[in-house]
Protein backbone atom coordinates (compact mmCIF):
# COMPACT_ATOMS: atom_id res chain seq x y z
CA UNK A 1 0.00 0.00 0.00
CA UNK A 2 1.51 3.30 -1.13
CA UNK A 3 1.65 6.02 1.50
CA UNK A 4 3.06 9.52 1.61
CA UNK A 5 2.59 10.99 5.05
CA UNK A 6 3.42 14.65 5.57
CA UNK A 7 4.10 16.21 8.93
CA UNK A 8 5.61 19.34 10.42
CA UNK A 9 3.10 21.94 9.36
CA UNK A 10 1.69 24.51 11.73
CA UNK A 11 1.40 28.17 12.62
CA UNK A 12 4.52 30.34 12.61
CA UNK A 13 5.22 34.05 12.64
CA UNK A 14 6.63 35.86 9.65
CA UNK A 15 10.38 35.33 9.52
CA UNK A 16 10.17 32.02 11.30
CA UNK A 17 11.06 28.51 10.18
CA UNK A 18 9.39 25.14 9.78
CA UNK A 19 10.59 21.78 8.58
CA UNK A 20 8.18 19.53 6.72
CA UNK A 21 8.71 15.81 6.44
CA UNK A 22 7.19 13.30 4.04
CA UNK A 23 7.57 9.65 4.96
CA UNK A 24 7.12 7.29 2.03
CA UNK A 25 6.25 3.62 2.01
CA UNK A 26 4.88 0.98 -0.32
CA UNK A 27 7.08 1.79 -3.32
CA UNK A 28 10.74 1.96 -4.30
CA UNK A 29 11.57 5.42 -3.01
CA UNK A 30 14.91 5.69 -4.80
CA UNK A 31 13.18 5.31 -8.19
CA UNK A 32 11.10 8.43 -7.71
CA UNK A 33 11.66 12.13 -8.08
CA UNK A 34 10.24 13.74 -4.97
CA UNK A 35 8.57 17.10 -4.78
CA UNK A 36 6.77 19.56 -2.58
CA UNK A 37 3.79 21.49 -3.90
CA UNK A 38 1.43 23.94 -2.26
CA UNK A 39 -2.10 25.12 -2.78
CA UNK A 40 -4.15 28.03 -1.55
CA UNK A 41 -7.96 27.66 -1.74
CA UNK A 42 -9.18 28.87 -5.11
CA UNK A 43 -5.76 28.61 -6.70
CA UNK A 44 -4.01 25.86 -8.62
CA UNK A 45 -1.50 23.66 -6.88
CA UNK A 46 1.99 24.98 -7.57
CA UNK A 47 5.44 23.48 -7.49
CA UNK A 48 7.63 24.55 -4.59
CA UNK A 49 10.68 22.30 -4.95
CA UNK A 50 11.69 18.99 -6.44
CA UNK A 51 14.67 16.75 -5.87
CA UNK A 52 16.01 14.16 -8.26
CA UNK A 53 16.86 10.62 -7.36
CA UNK A 54 20.50 11.58 -6.83
CA UNK A 55 19.66 14.61 -4.72
CA UNK A 56 19.78 17.48 -7.22
CA UNK A 57 17.24 20.14 -6.21
CA UNK A 58 15.24 22.70 -8.13
CA UNK A 59 13.14 25.45 -6.63
CA UNK A 60 10.37 27.80 -7.56
CA UNK A 61 11.66 31.34 -7.90
CA UNK A 62 9.51 32.50 -5.00
CA UNK A 63 11.25 30.22 -2.48
CA UNK A 64 14.79 30.06 -3.83
CA UNK A 65 17.28 30.97 -1.13
CA UNK A 66 14.76 30.42 1.66
CA UNK A 67 13.68 26.79 1.28
CA UNK A 68 15.82 23.65 1.06
CA UNK A 69 14.65 20.25 -0.11
CA UNK A 70 16.50 17.14 0.99
CA UNK A 71 15.92 13.43 0.68
CA UNK A 72 17.04 10.43 2.66
CA UNK A 73 16.97 7.31 0.50
CA UNK A 74 17.64 5.12 3.54
CA UNK A 75 14.79 6.49 5.65
CA UNK A 76 12.57 6.96 2.56
CA UNK A 77 11.82 10.50 3.60
CA UNK A 78 11.89 13.87 1.89
CA UNK A 79 12.18 17.12 3.82
CA UNK A 80 11.44 20.74 3.15
CA UNK A 81 13.28 23.18 5.38
CA UNK A 82 11.51 26.52 5.19
CA UNK A 83 13.25 29.62 6.52
CA UNK A 84 12.38 33.30 6.43
CA UNK A 85 8.73 32.43 6.03
CA UNK A 86 6.32 35.02 4.70
CA UNK A 87 2.52 35.28 4.92
CA UNK A 88 2.44 34.49 1.17
CA UNK A 89 3.85 31.04 2.01
CA UNK A 90 0.59 30.18 3.76
CA UNK A 91 -0.89 27.13 2.00
CA UNK A 92 -1.49 23.43 2.25
CA UNK A 93 1.78 21.71 1.37
CA UNK A 94 1.69 18.40 -0.46
CA UNK A 95 4.35 15.81 -1.06
CA UNK A 96 4.46 14.10 -4.46
CA UNK A 97 6.42 11.15 -5.81
CA UNK A 98 7.00 10.82 -9.57
CA UNK A 99 8.53 7.70 -11.05
CA UNK A 100 11.68 8.68 -12.94
CA UNK A 101 10.60 6.86 -16.10
CA UNK A 102 7.00 5.67 -15.95
CA UNK A 103 3.90 7.87 -15.88
CA UNK A 104 3.24 7.01 -12.28
CA UNK A 105 2.87 9.39 -9.36
CA UNK A 106 1.47 9.63 -5.85
CA UNK A 107 0.28 12.47 -3.62
CA UNK A 108 0.30 12.85 0.11
CA UNK A 109 -2.68 14.15 2.05
CA UNK A 110 -1.18 17.59 2.71
CA UNK A 111 -0.16 19.59 5.76
CA UNK A 112 -1.26 23.12 6.55
CA UNK A 113 1.33 25.86 6.91
CA UNK A 114 0.12 29.22 8.18
CA UNK A 115 2.43 32.22 8.45
CA UNK A 116 1.11 35.14 10.44
CA UNK A 117 2.22 38.71 9.82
Amino acid sequence: QVQLVESGGGLVQSGGSLRLSCAASGFTFSSYVMGWYRQVPGNQRELVAIISRDGSPNYAHSVKGRFTILRDNVENTVYLQMNSLKPDDTAVYYCRADHWRASLYYWGQGTQVTVSS
